[in-house]
């Protein structure tokens, strides 16, 4: 097993001196320390249509390794970062945060950060990309440590403890006002297997957890891939992952809960059910702003809503299509409860899939403007 690098006493009361901040303050919202935090994954040309008051924080996904350094993949993508970080002038509170990964974009992670000195090289990689941005801090979507995540990409035991590791010189190199975020995976194995937890969570601002993608494309059996609540036939939810999250020792204002702006389909599911939890083939991803042309009752898809789940889903008989997503009534209600359970905010998958106008950046920006929020 990789050893942690070894921390002479001054450089480990350094980094016990930069623990990040219990929270982060919102801008808009009636409750401090609520963020509303949007990933984004576009090409940057649509982001004047966005209204950049109503967020907190936007993360730039995504950069990748090249060697051990942190890098913008090309000009275009640069440009975008810069876009971004000019929003900061219309909201002054809004952070903008490089990504690393993402699924697929995380092939040498588990190698790379093995050492500490590769780790370092990331660290030192990542301030001056910042210092070169304008940037506010990192959000590590490493998809996964220790555990399978995209095919033939390498895994191994002891990336726990590296990841460990890795947050640790992160924090020293950014020192305590940066922003170090990381995305979780919603499931079982991932709590149990990829993070120490009781480690990493004072060393960073919050964990993004992925609530969604909880029926994967790889299922061959449709469900509710972002539900609010379990059911019977399905454990996986976003309650679920915030009591895992909880009994693992994370602190409840450093769970970020996740939306997704985006639907994913299945075909040759047979009409029983309504098509919730039968055998199906994954067709698609389709993006908010498209389901206006697509679900719809012109290609017979007929609307339900799991009252025990509170999760929307749609079916079409004629078709033998199946679609789960979240909707303006399932991510209002997602807003309310991360309020409720005292989390740190809801986060997104991704900007650039929602409607800039009447969409469920607006539906989320609403709720936190309730009175009693």
């Amino acid at each position: 097993m990789i050893k942690h690098i070894c921390l002479p006493f001054v450089l480990l009361a350094l980094l016990l001196s930069c623990k990040a901040p219990s929270g982060t303050a919102s801008a808009k919202s009636n409750t401090p320390n609520f963020d509303i935090i949007a990933y984004y994954n576009g090409d940057g040309s649509d982001l004047e249509k966005y209204k950049w008051e109503q967020m907190t924080q936007v993360i730039y996904s995504f950069c990748h390794l090249k060697g051990k350094k942190l890098a913008v993949d090309d000009a275009k993508d640069s440009l975008v970062i810069l876009k971004l970080v000019a929003y900061k002038r219309e909201n002054p509170k809004l952070k903008v945060l490089l990504s690393l990964g993402g699924w697929g974009g995380c092939k040498t992670c588990s190698d790379v950060f093995s050492t500490a000195a590769g780790s370092l090289e990331f660290a030192q990689s990542v301030k001056k990309l910042m210092k070169e941005y304008g940037a506010d801090g990192i959000d590590l979507d490493w998809e996964y440590p220790v555990i399978e995540g995209f095919p033939e990409h390498p895994y191994k035991p002891e990336d726990k403890q590296n990841f460990t590791q890795l947050v640790e010189i992160l924090r020293m190199t950014l020192g305590k006002n940066a922003e170090i975020s990381f995305a979780a995976g919603g499931f079982g194995k991932f709590f149990d297997q990829s993070v120490e937890w009781t480690k990493v969570m004072p060393l960073v601002n919050r964990v993004n957890l992925m609530s969604y993608d909880l029926v994967s494309g790889f299922s061959t059996v449709t469900g509710h891939h972002t539900p609010i609540f379990s059911t019977e036939s399905q454990e996986a939810s976003t309650d679920h992952g915030v009591r895992e999250l909880k009994s693992l020792g994370v602190p409840a204002n450093k769970i970020v809960i996740g939306a997704a702006f985006y639907a994913r389909t299945w075909v040759n599911v047979a009409n029983i059910n309504t098509g919730l939890y039968q055998k199906g083939k994954f067709k698609s991803f389709v993006p908010y702003k498209n389901f206006s042309s697509l679900l719809t009752p012109e290609n017979d898809f007929v609307f339900y809503r799991d009252l025990a789940a509170q999760a929307p889903y749609a079916y079409s008989a004629s078709r033998n299509e199946f679609a789960t997503f979240d909707d303006v009534k399932s991510v209002e209600a997602k807003t309310r409860f991360a309020k409720a359970k005292g989390l740190g905010g809801i986060m997104f998958w991704q900007l650039g899939s929602d409607l800039p106008e009447n969409g469920l950046l607006d539906a989320i920006y609403k709720v936190t403007r309730e009175p009693n929020f």
